[in-house]
């Protein structure tokens, strides 16, 4: 068992799942810095639970830069990080090239900027350093209706594996927060573009802070894949056991939606 990180930095936490993990660990006893493209909603979050707001854009390296030398400052150092940004957008081939950029930006490149920041500060420094990717379940698998949600966290999950691969021996410990649905405003997205993938997902949806209460739970451990929706598991095994089969019921369902 490890202690509750006590310095702490959430992503994307002005509402959902991030806005959880930030109430979550200051509950805990954290000092918590609240990041947000949405400064209102940061400065929001961070005076409900007393840490300290930081507003910018995960997709800007400057941004991102700034948000990690605030937080060593005012923390004195970070435990862990909470790279948690994400944007969901419904779509198929034809979705603008602008739209792939940004969510490949937002999904993606906000990890690799938080770790071109990060890892020059932690590594090898003889404590070990925590690392939480929000990756989704569809970076294990798929989400019907948006295919730059499905190849970005595909991207997401790939990267957390990659860093988790190069430097576990290192001291940094990498671990993939891959929820299915969850209660939140990008649920509801997945349902545009002619797909039903939100209202199949809002079955078993958790509230975001059933999430941060896994989430809490794992970090007493170094598990690599964090699984709120334990049938997830299962899902994943079949899909790399029979991935014919599983494309083919992952179509059923496609066929499905159109004919509604």
């Amino acid at each position: 068992m490890t202690a509750p990180p006590k310095r702490v930095v959430v992503t994307g936490a002005g509402g959902g799942i991030g806005a959880a993990l930030a109430r979550r660990f200051a509950a805990d006893g954290a000092r918590v810095v609240v990041n947000d493209l949405n400064a209102e909603a940061a400065h929001a979050v961070a005076g409900e639970i007393g840490g300290i707001a930081v507003p910018g854009d995960a997709a800007r390296e400057e941004d991102v830069q700034r948000l990690i030398d605030t937080a060593w400052t005012e923390l004195g150092g970070i435990d862990l990080f909470c790279s948690n940004a994400g944007v969901l957008s419904a779509g198929d081939e034809t979705t603008p090239d602008e739209q792939w950029q940004r969510d490949f930006g937002v999904n993606v490149m906000s990890h690799v900027y938080v770790t071109r920041a990060l890892l020059p500060r932690w590594l090898d420094t003889g404590e070990p350093k925590r690392l939480l990717l929000t990756v989704s379940a569809a970076g294990l698998l798929t989400l019907l209706g948006s295919a730059t949600y499905s190849v970005t966290k595909h991207a997401a999950l790939a990267y957390a594996e990659w860093l988790r691969a190069t430097y576990a021996h290192r001291g940094l410990i990498v671990q993939a927060l891959c929820p299915q649905g969850v209660r939140t405003d990008m649920l509801t997205r997945g349902d545009e573009g002619g797909s039903g993938a939100a209202s199949l997902l809002a079955e078993g949806a958790l509230d975001p802070s059933a999430v941060a209460d896994v989430v809490a739970g794992a970090l007493a451990g170094t598990g690599f894949l964090i699984l709120p929706h334990p049938e997830v598991e299962g899902y994943y095994r079949l899909r790399a056991d029979d991935p014919d089969r599983w494309l083919g019921g992952m179509n059923k369902l496609q066929r499905g939606f159109e004919t509604k």
